[in-house]
């Protein structure tokens, strides 16, 4: 590929972010009018129609054989489950074993080695060279055989090397009590040699015969099997020697002790919608448990309420919070925004076999609950349900997502069975709003066959979905009036070793071009007075006054807390900025010195001309960096008390002057 000029990436995103302004002043520019292309899709198993917003199909896998049932794509022995990720490997899960899939080229992925080891659900996670697959069905044998007549019986949690990807060797097998729907992956930041893995398991107690120390017990009987997670301690250079090492009690009564401290009975006798309830609210286990090491915080989807929990001790997690919902039949899932301020639950009303998606279905069922955590506890702001019904033979409903790494943004991908995908902007958590999708239809139009999304998850610049009867499908983002060609691109920054949505990894962005831009693109959409003319006089900005492709011909001030965003524009004057917000001054000619003091945002001049003198003093934009970069200062460049430090990006500066304090470097 031939390299592109500095200057060139420069001006094709300042010409996205210019495209931004324009698009978002523009009336209709969303097309809010036209009928939601996701209606009326033709059925089909692998002919099915689709339809696609603001996302690129990169690819599709089929499911190779052993996987899947021709004669009945939605059999449950070869449900395609969860995904994990390491190095540029995908693993699908699949009730039948697990595929390792080459994504070196998203747009190429390729079948590497398969496993057949059945037992269901099949959901994956990594961790170095280690492997964890969740088995929960009696079918299950200890050495994976396929015969479930004979054998020793397994239920719980496999362990396998995977230090050579091509030929993954199962080194444990961790039996549970309740076998494991699915498992949640915990580092410890203070004991390397060890991982530990949540358990959550949520089918019928084993017999005695099967598995020693199992019971039954009511909740107020001796140690009960139910009212527990287990967590497995497992040593990273010793795998094979992985073992329970606790059953913690999440869901006691902190007064009583009582291990069904929280919700027993659902909120009503029936669901709002007038069905019976299904799955039913009570909480005797979770069903997933979403991990951040790095806050020592982690938050549990548990079937009748959601909870924060408290994990800077991984193998003795303790209950912070606990939320309940009258909507919510079963609370499958939850992911925590990169900050830890937000929690987003989902409601697999219906278990994921049902179509919940129906235009008489309410936005508040089956959706996603949104709370922002305030000082330890949960305060809920809103819901989130795909905006568009589906149909009758189409099993929908709120199901698993990822963040998707965009610096200053709540964004994630999210599956919805036979909705289809939804990306969803949650930074505003009291409106969450869908920003991008794709769906197929039905796979039959006739009946309910099982099918559709079951995981998106974003990894390393595109959004991976496991489809359920149909293998693999591969995305990349495009930009729009909701998410730039800068955003994109920063959101591309994000480099990760390997990912499972339930170990949630702290993003953090290195200063870049892409990062400045992707600033000055957040805050164009907030835009209160546009200046894309002539502009005679002296300008005072207050809200935040954007200038594209203008001639202001005077000096500009910005008052305090106001925002200057110029783009390819001309200021005939001077521009002096007091406590502003933040200003940005891109591909733009200043006829005057630039002085900006005390600023509390983000602040760049970025190939630009200032004809005159430009200082730079006492801003406390703590955690971003001021830039200036690539751009030609005829006078001098003084920088002072700024915190962080001026940067100008590898890009340095032409200054017809002396460069001191801060800025002595940028030249």
């Amino acid at each position: 590929m031939p390299t592109t000029p500095r200057r060139t990436i420069h001006r094709v995103l300042a010409a996205g972010a210019a495209t931004l302004l324009i698009a978002a002043l523009t009336p209709g520019a969303a097309h809010a009018d036209e009928p939601d292309p996701r209606i009326g899709l033709g059925a089909g198993w692998l002919d099915a129609q689709s339809a696609i917003g603001n996302l690129e199909h990169l690819a599709h896998l089929d499911k190779p054989p052993g996987f899947v049932n021709p004669a009945n794509p939605g059999d449950f022995g070869f449900v395609t489950s969860d995904l994990a990720f390491t190095g540029h490997y995908a693993i699908m899960g699949n009730f039948n074993g697990f595929n390792v899939v080459d994504i070196a080229n998203p747009a190429a992925p390729s079948v590497v080695t398969s496993v057949v080891c059945p037992g269901g659900q099949g959901d994956v996670s990594v961790y170095g060279d280690l492997l964890f697959m969740s088995v929960e069905e009696s079918r299950a044998r200890v050495d994976c055989g396929t015969n479930p007549t004979v054998g020793e019986r397994f239920q719980g949690v496999r362990v396998f090397d995977i230090s050579d990807i091509t030929t993954p060797t199962q080194v444990a097998a961790v039996q549970l009590c309740r076998g494991s729907h699915t498992h949640s992956v915990v580092s410890d930041p203070d004991d390397p040699a060890n991982v530990y893995v949540y358990v959550s398991g949520t089918a019928g107690v084993r017999p005695v015969a099967t598995m020693a120390g199992c019971n039954n017990n009511p909740a107020n009987g001796e140690d009960p099997s139910r009212w527990r997670i287990d967590v497995i301690r497992v040593p990273v250079a010793d795998p094979a020697a992985a073992a329970v090492v606790s059953g913690p009690r999440l869901f006691a009564d902190p007064d009583t002790g009582a291990v069904d401290g929280l919700q027993n009975t659902p909120p009503a006798p029936t669901h709002p919608s007038g069905a019976n309830w299904g799955p039913t609210p009570i909480t005797d286990a979770c069903h997933d448990i979403t991990a951040y090491p790095a806050l020592g915080l982690a938050a549990g989807a548990c079937e009748g309420n959601g909870i924060l929990i408290d994990i800077s001790d991984p193998a003795n997690p303790v209950r912070l919070d606990e939320v309940a919902d009258p909507n919510f039949a079963y609370w499958h899932s939850a992911t925590l925004t990169n900050d830890g301020k937000k929690v987003i639950f989902t409601d697999e009303w219906g278990g994921g076999t049902g179509a919940r998606c129906r235009p008489t279905d309410q936005a508040s069922w089956g959706a996603n609950a949104v709370f922002d955590i305030v000082d330890g506890k949960m305060e809920f702001r809103s819901y989130y349900k795909l905006p568009v019904p589906q149909t009758l033979t189409e099993n929908c409903v709120a199901h698993n997502g990822s963040l998707i790494p965009v610096p200053g943004r709540d964004i994630m991908a999210q599956a919805w069975y036979q909705g289809g995908i939804s990306l969803v902007d949650y930074t505003d958590s009291a409106h969450p709003k869908e920003i991008a999708f794709f769906d197929r239809g039905p796979i039959s139009a006739t009946a309910l066959v099982l099918g559709g999304m079951w995981s998106a998850y974003w990894y390393n610049g595109a959004v991976y979905g496991s489809e359920i009867a149909r293998g693999l499908d591969v995305f990349g983002l495009k930009p729009s009036v909701h998410l730039t060609e800068a955003e994109i691109a920063a959101a591309r920054q994000i480099q990760l070793p390997e990912f499972n949505a339930q170990h949630q990894t702290r993003f953090t962005w290195a200063p870049s071009f892409a990062v400045a831009r992707a600033r000055f693109d957040q805050l164009a959409r907030t835009c209160t007075t546009t200046i894309d003319g002539r502009h005679n006089g002296p300008l005072t900005v207050s809200g935040v006054t954007c200038l594209d492709g203008a001639t202001v011909n005077g000096p500009v001030a910005v008052r305090r807390g106001a925002t200057l965003l110029a783009i390819d524009s001309t200021i005939s004057g001077p521009v002096s900025a007091s406590s502003a917000a933040a200003v940005h001054l891109y591909h733009s000619t200043v006829r005057g010195p630039v002085a900006v003091s005390g600023a509390t945002g983000s602040v760049a001049v970025v190939d630009t001309t200032v004809h005159g003198p430009v200082s730079l003093s006492g801003g406390r934009t703590t955690g971003v960096e001021p830039i200036i970069a690539d751009s030609t200062i005829n006078g001098p460049l003084a920088c002072s008390g700024n915190t962080p430090a001026p940067i100008n990006l590898g890009a340095a500066n032409t200054v017809n002057g002396p460069a001191g304090g801060q800025c002595a470097t940028l030249d």
